[in-house]
C-alpha cells in the first residue's frame, strides 16, 4: 500500500449502516449509534490473506482496507513504505543548502515548542547533529511567559550563543514579524511546522510544512516531530551522496534510532495515525518497549511503565508528563531529558516531570470545578461556543480544561486564562477545542486578521490565541458567531460508529490480543475499535478515584460476566445513567482492554457510552 493510499484510510470515516443500531437514536451522550458496514466478500478475501476473527476481518474492511492492502496496514515496512522527503516543498533545496553550511562550520540552532510535539522534535535534531559529532543548543520557550511561536529574544538569545542559523520546530507558519526580526539579526531561519498555513508564508529561508498550500507531497497528516526527522532523513542523504562521513571518518546514523522519538511526539499530538505516521509509530513503539533512548527509559520508569508500549502508554502516561514541565514549572525540561544521554540526570528530570504533573492535576480539577459553576450560574451552555474568561486560572493549562469542557458540554470550548507577556502588559492566553465540522484554526486566525487578538491558528480541532483584555468581549462575539455559521453549514448530529457487536461471553483476552495485533495502533483516523455489548444489566455500580464509575456487566440470564470502568464519568449523563438505572437492560458500547494484576489477566471493557434497551 503506498503512502497516498494509507492516507485516505480514516476510521471515522468508516463505511456505516444508516440505520440506528440497536435502534438508539439517542444515547446517555446524545450520540446516534450506527453500525460499520458488512462486505462479507471483502471480509472473507482478507481472512485468506491473514488468519485473523471474522470480526476483526469485518473491522478492517469497514475501514476501507482490503485484502491487497491488508499486509501493508498490518505489518508496513520501511524498506517498502517510507516516504520520500524530498515530496515535501523546499526540502531539496534546504538540505542541499545545510548540508553546505555544515561542511563550511556554520553554526546551528533548534527553537521548539514547549508541547511534546515540540520536545520530541527538538531533541531528534539534537540527537541527529550529536549522531554526526555536532553539538546544537536549543530554546524551549516558557509558555506562561513567551506564549506559543518564536520571539525575537528567544532568537537573540541563541545568536548570543553563536548560532548563525536557527530550524525553528513545530511553530513559526504564521510568525510573520518575528521572523522578519530574525533575519534582520543576520540569522538563517527554516521553519519545521505542521499547523494550518495560510497563502503567504513567512520571510524563512525555508519553510517546510506538508500543509503549505503548494505541497503536493501528501504527508500532510505528519506530526512536526515527523517533518523533522524527515529533514534528518534529508540532511543524511545528501551528506551521504557528497562523501562527507567518509572524508571525516563520521559513521553514518543508523536514522531508525529516532523512531522512538517520532512515534511518541505522532501519538501525543494526536495527528491521523495512518500513512507514514502508522509506519513510524508502528516501528517507534517497540523502541520505546526497549527503553534506547535514555530519557525515555528514565521516564518510563518513573511512570511505571513496564511490559507492552501502546498508543494509550504514549498519550496518557509518558506524554503527560513532559508535557507538565511547560504547564506548571520550566518548559525545557522535556526536550532536555529526551535528549539527554546521562541516565542519572534524565531520572531526576524524570522525577521533577513526574512531581509537576502531580501539582498540575490539582490545579486542573480546580479550574474545572470552577469553569463548571460559571457555566451554571451564567448560562454559557445554550452558546454556540463556550466560552471560559478564568481570571485566576493557569495558563498552562487552558487546553485541558477546554478539553475536558467539550467532552461534557459536547459544543467547542475555549478558555482564557491570563499572564504577563515579555512586555510586563497582562494578556490572556486562550486554548481553544473543537468538535467535528468546526474548524477551530480558521476561527482564530480570522479573529486575528479582523483585529480581534494579537495571535491566533492551529489546527482544526485545537488551537490557541493571545488576547488583550480589552479585546476579550469583541473576540467572544466574533468567535461565537463564527462558530454558529459552521454549524448552521455543517452536518451536526453525533454519531458512533461501532465496530462489532460482542456477547459478554466474547470479551477475552485472546480477542482483546488480536484486535491490537492487527487493528493497532491507535489513534486519530484509526480509533480503538468499539464493540456494543447489547441487552446487559449492570451490578454492583459504584463510585471509584472521585470521578470513575466502575461496574460487573453480566449478560440477560446472569451466566456471563465482566468488569467494565467509565472514566470521569461521574458528572455526566451516562454516569448518572449507569448509577440509577443497574439491573435494568441495556446496551453498552466500549473498548476491550487486558487488565493485569498480579500476574493475572482479564479482559475488561472500558465504557464510552450507554442506552437503555
Amino acid at each position: 500500500m503506498n503512502m497516498t493510499m494509507l492516507a485516505e484510510i480514516d476510521a471515522r470515516n468508516t463505511r456505516h449502516s444508516s440505520d440506528a443500531a440497536f435502534g438508539v437514536q439517542r444515547s446517555a451522550n446524545a450520540a446516534r449509534w450506527v453500525m460499520a458496514d458488512d462486505d462479507m466478500s471483502a471480509i472473507q478475501s482478507i481472512m485468506r490473506m491473514q488468519k485473523m476473527p471474522e470480526l476483526v476481518a469485518r473491522i478492517l474492511s469497514s475501514r476501507g482496507i482490503d485484502a491487497d492492502d491488508v499486509d501493508a496496514f498490518i505489518d508496513p515496512k520501511l524498506a517498502r513504505d517510507f516516504p520520500d522527503p524530498f515530496s515535501m516543498q523546499d526540502m531539496r533545496a534546504f538540505a542541499e543548502d545545510v548540508a553546505d553550511d555544515i561542511e563550511n562550520g556554520v553554526k546551528i540552532a533548534v527553537f521548539g515548542d514547549f508541547d511534546v510535539d515540540g520536545s520530541t522534535s527538538s531533541a531528534v535534531f539534537i540527537k541527529f547533529f550529536r549522531a554526526i559529532g555536532i553539538e546544537i543548543p536549543f530554546y524551549i520557550p516558557d509558555r506562561m511567559v513567551e506564549g506559543y511561536g518564536p520571539n525575537i529574544n528567544a532568537l537573540k538569545t541563541l545568536q548570543e550563543k553563536g548560532a548563525e542559523y536557527v530550524f525553528i520546530a513545530d511553530c513559526g507558519t504564521t510568525s510573520f514579524d518575528v521572523i522578519a526580526q530574525g533575519r534582520e539579526l543576520g540569522l538563517k531561519i527554516t521553519i519545521f511546522d505542521h499547523h494550518e498555513s495560510e497563502d503567504k508564508l513567512p520571510n524563512a529561508n525555508f519553510v517546510i510544512n506538508p500543509k503549505r498550500r503548494d505541497d503536493e507531497s501528501g504527508l500532510g497528516v505528519l506530526a512536526a516531530v515527523g517533518v523533522c526527522y524527515l529533514a534528518c532523513v534529508a540532511i543524511n542523504n545528501v551528506l551521504k551522496s557528497r562523501g562527507y562521513y567518509d572524508k571525516n571518518n563520521i559513521t553514518p546514523p543508523d536514522m531508525r534510532m529516532f523512531l522512538d522519538l517520532v512515534a511518541l511526539g505522532t501519538v501525543c499530538d494526536m495527528v491521523p495515525l495512518n500513512g507514514a505516521n502508522r509506519l513510524f509509530v508502528r516501528h517507534g513503539l517497540p523502541m520505546i518497549e526497549r527503553q534506547l533512548n535514555t530519557g525515555i527509559a528514565a521516564l518510563s520508569d518513573v511512570a511505571g511503565v513496564s511490559g507492552k508500549v501502546d498508543s494509550y502508554t504514549c498519550g496518557f502516561m509518558l506524554g503527560p508528563r513532559i508535557n507538565a514541565g511547560s504547564r506548571v514549572h520550566k518548559a525545557y525540561l522535556g526536550a532536555e531529558m529526551l535528549a539527554s544521554e546521562d541516565a542519572d540526570h534524565a531520572k531526576n528530570i524524570a522525577w521533577t516531570l513526574n512531581d509537576c504533573n502531580d501539582k498540575r492535576k490539582a490545579i486542573q480539577d480546580e479550574m474545572m470545578q470552577r469553569a463548571k459553576r460559571k457555566v451554571e450560574a451564567e448560562g454559557l451552555d445554550q452558546n454556540a461556543l463556550l466560552f471560559i474568561d478564568d481570571e485566576d486560572g493557569h495558563p498552562g493549562l487552558s487546553g485541558l480544561v477546554a478539553g475536558q469542557l467539550k467532552e461534557i458540554y459536547k459544543k467547542p470550548c475555549c478558555v482564557v486564562t491570563y499572564a504577563n507577556g515579555e512586555d510586563g502588559r497582562r494578556e490572556g492566553r486562550g486554548s481553544g477545542r473543537s468538535v467535528p465540522g468546526v474548524n477551530m484554526a480558521s476561527a482564530f486566525i480570522d479573529a486575528r486578521h479582523a483585529g480581534h487578538c494579537v495571535k491566533g491558528g492551529g489546527h482544526a480541532m485545537a488551537g490557541g490565541f493571545t488576547v488583550l483584555p480589552e479585546q476579550v468581549d469583541g473576540l467572544k462575539t466574533f468567535l461565537n458567531d463564527h462558530v454558529q455559521k459552521q454549524l448552521e453549514s455543517a452536518e451536526t448530529s453525533v454519531e458512533t460508529v461501532i465496530d462489532g457487536v460482542l456477547s459478554v461471553r466474547g470479551v477475552q483476552v485472546d480477542f482483546a490480543r488480536d484486535v491490537e495485533r492487527f487493528i493497532g495502533p491507535y489513534g486519530m483516523a484509526n480509533e480503538e475499535p468499539l464493540f456494543i455489548l447489547p441487552h446487559v444489566k449492570l451490578q454492583f455500580v459504584d463510585v471509584v478515584g472521585g470521578s470513575h464509575v466502575k461496574c460487573t456487566i453480566v449478560d440477560a440470564e446472569g451466566g456471563s460476566r465482566i468488569k467494565a470502568v467509565a472514566f470521569r464519568a461521574l458528572d455526566t449523563d451516562m454516569g448518572q445513567l449507569m448509577l440509577n438505572k443497574q439491573g435494568a437492560l441495556m446496551h453498552v458500547v466500549g473498548f476491550i482492554r487486558i487488565n493485569s494484576w498480579n500476574g493475572n489477566e482479564s479482559a475488561e471493557l472500558h465504557i464510552k457510552d450507554v442506552a437503555l434497551a
